[in-house]
């Protein structure tokens, strides 16, 4: 689930595979990207697409992976800063 999508960039974008299209946020911050799987899974690496020169000032300087059994108990396990 996402916490805010303008119409025509949101979750089907995100996961579609084409570089192309993309989810776009509307709304105040955090944007948040929230992934769950029906049992505990195992997760190996984690994938996030960005182009500085497209995106301008839309793009992320700071993600935050967190894990948790519940959406109330997450612990943030990794921060990536993104630079240009």
């Amino acid at each position: 689930s996402l916490s805010t999508a303008k119409p025509g960039n949101g979750v089907e974008q995100l996961r579609d595979d084409d570089v192309n299209t993309y989810w776009q946020s509307d709304g105040p911050q955090p944007h948040l990207v929230n992934i769950q799987f029906h049992r505990k899974m195992v997760i190996h690496h984690i994938r996030v697409y960005t182009d500085f020169k497209l995106d301008e000032s839309y793009t992320p300087a700071k993600i935050s992976i967190r894990s948790g059994t519940t959406f109330h108990d997450l612990q943030e396990i990794h921060v990536q800063e993104l630079h240009e």
